[in-house]
Protein backbone atom coordinates (compact mmCIF):
# COMPACT_ATOMS: atom_id res chain seq x y z
CA UNK A 1 0.00 0.00 0.00
CA UNK A 2 1.32 3.72 -1.24
CA UNK A 3 0.83 6.73 0.96
CA UNK A 4 -1.18 7.84 -1.74
CA UNK A 5 -3.88 5.02 -1.53
CA UNK A 6 -3.94 5.26 2.13
CA UNK A 7 -4.46 8.68 2.29
CA UNK A 8 -7.39 9.07 -0.82
CA UNK A 9 -9.24 5.76 0.64
CA UNK A 10 -10.92 6.44 3.86
CA UNK A 11 -12.17 2.62 3.85
CA UNK A 12 -8.69 0.96 3.15
CA UNK A 13 -7.78 0.51 6.64
CA UNK A 14 -10.56 0.52 8.73
CA UNK A 15 -10.65 -1.00 12.33
CA UNK A 16 -11.90 -1.49 15.52
CA UNK A 17 -11.37 -4.28 18.01
CA UNK A 18 -14.69 -6.81 16.68
CA UNK A 19 -15.91 -6.57 20.47
CA UNK A 20 -14.89 -2.47 21.65
CA UNK A 21 -13.72 -1.92 24.87
CA UNK A 22 -14.37 -5.61 27.21
CA UNK A 23 -15.40 -3.17 30.07
CA UNK A 24 -18.24 -1.76 28.58
CA UNK A 25 -21.27 -3.64 29.35
CA UNK A 26 -22.14 -4.02 25.33
CA UNK A 27 -19.25 -6.49 24.81
CA UNK A 28 -20.67 -9.01 26.25
CA UNK A 29 -22.99 -9.43 23.17
CA UNK A 30 -26.71 -9.35 22.05
CA UNK A 31 -27.91 -11.51 24.96
CA UNK A 32 -24.89 -11.24 27.59
CA UNK A 33 -22.67 -14.00 26.41
CA UNK A 34 -20.72 -15.09 23.41
CA UNK A 35 -22.82 -16.41 20.58
CA UNK A 36 -24.21 -14.15 17.37
CA UNK A 37 -23.75 -11.05 17.07
CA UNK A 38 -25.18 -8.52 14.34
CA UNK A 39 -21.37 -8.70 12.77
CA UNK A 40 -21.12 -12.56 12.18
CA UNK A 41 -22.37 -12.25 9.05
CA UNK A 42 -20.18 -10.36 8.18
CA UNK A 43 -17.16 -11.59 10.35
CA UNK A 44 -14.57 -12.17 7.40
CA UNK A 45 -14.70 -8.54 5.42
CA UNK A 46 -14.70 -7.27 9.32
CA UNK A 47 -11.60 -9.81 9.82
CA UNK A 48 -9.88 -7.85 6.78
CA UNK A 49 -10.90 -4.55 7.38
CA UNK A 50 -9.29 -4.95 10.58
CA UNK A 51 -6.04 -6.16 9.19
CA UNK A 52 -5.79 -2.94 6.94
CA UNK A 53 -5.92 -0.85 9.18
CA UNK A 54 -3.26 -2.64 11.35
CA UNK A 55 -1.44 -2.21 8.49
CA UNK A 56 -1.62 1.24 7.71
CA UNK A 57 -1.35 2.05 11.63
CA UNK A 58 2.34 0.05 11.73
CA UNK A 59 3.01 1.94 8.47
CA UNK A 60 2.45 4.96 10.29
CA UNK A 61 5.34 3.70 12.70
CA UNK A 62 7.50 3.25 9.86
CA UNK A 63 7.15 6.28 8.66
CA UNK A 64 7.72 7.98 12.20
CA UNK A 65 11.01 5.69 12.35
CA UNK A 66 11.83 6.70 8.63
CA UNK A 67 11.36 11.14 9.92
CA UNK A 68 8.96 11.32 6.86
CA UNK A 69 7.75 15.05 6.85
CA UNK A 70 5.10 15.84 9.52
CA UNK A 71 2.42 16.63 7.60
CA UNK A 72 2.46 13.47 5.80
CA UNK A 73 2.42 11.17 8.96
CA UNK A 74 -1.00 13.47 9.92
CA UNK A 75 -2.01 13.08 6.51
CA UNK A 76 -2.18 9.06 7.25
CA UNK A 77 -3.34 9.48 10.91
CA UNK A 78 -6.49 10.95 9.60
CA UNK A 79 -7.09 8.12 6.95
CA UNK A 80 -6.83 5.71 9.20
CA UNK A 81 -9.10 7.92 11.66
CA UNK A 82 -11.82 7.90 8.86
CA UNK A 83 -11.06 4.43 8.44
CA UNK A 84 -11.93 3.16 12.40
CA UNK A 85 -14.92 5.48 11.98
CA UNK A 86 -16.12 4.04 9.43
CA UNK A 87 -15.78 0.61 10.80
CA UNK A 88 -17.07 1.56 13.80
CA UNK A 89 -20.87 2.80 12.07
CA UNK A 90 -20.74 -0.56 10.00
CA UNK A 91 -20.99 -1.61 13.44
CA UNK A 92 -23.62 0.51 14.33
CA UNK A 93 -25.72 -0.58 12.25
CA UNK A 94 -25.19 -4.01 12.51
CA UNK A 95 -25.98 -3.97 15.89
CA UNK A 96 -28.93 -2.06 15.47
CA UNK A 97 -29.95 -4.24 12.61
CA UNK A 98 -29.69 -7.24 14.58
CA UNK A 99 -29.38 -7.02 18.71
CA UNK A 100 -31.77 -3.68 18.74
CA UNK A 101 -34.25 -5.34 16.15
CA UNK A 102 -34.36 -8.34 18.03
CA UNK A 103 -34.59 -6.66 21.46
CA UNK A 104 -37.25 -4.57 19.67
CA UNK A 105 -39.53 -8.14 19.29
CA UNK A 106 -39.21 -9.10 22.56
CA UNK A 107 -40.10 -5.44 24.24
CA UNK A 108 -39.77 -4.08 27.75
CA UNK A 109 -36.35 -4.37 29.59
CA UNK A 110 -34.20 -5.73 26.47
CA UNK A 111 -35.15 -3.20 24.44
CA UNK A 112 -34.66 -0.68 26.63
CA UNK A 113 -31.18 -1.74 27.64
CA UNK A 114 -30.20 -2.39 23.98
CA UNK A 115 -31.28 1.33 23.41
CA UNK A 116 -29.73 2.71 26.18
CA UNK A 117 -26.02 0.69 24.88
CA UNK A 118 -26.67 1.77 21.31
CA UNK A 119 -26.90 5.07 22.54
CA UNK A 120 -23.95 4.85 25.00
CA UNK A 121 -21.62 3.70 21.80
CA UNK A 122 -22.70 6.59 19.39
CA UNK A 123 -21.91 8.85 22.46
CA UNK A 124 -18.68 7.20 22.83
CA UNK A 125 -17.91 7.83 18.81
CA UNK A 126 -18.77 11.04 18.77
CA UNK A 127 -16.15 12.42 21.39
CA UNK A 128 -13.41 10.24 19.39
Amino acid sequence: MTTTEARTDPDHAPGSEPHGDPAAPEAAGHHGGHGPHGYSAQKDAHLKRLRRIEGQIRGLQRMVDEDVYCIDVLTQVSAGTKALQSFALSLLEEHLRHCVAAAAEEGGAELDAKVAEATAAIGRLLRS
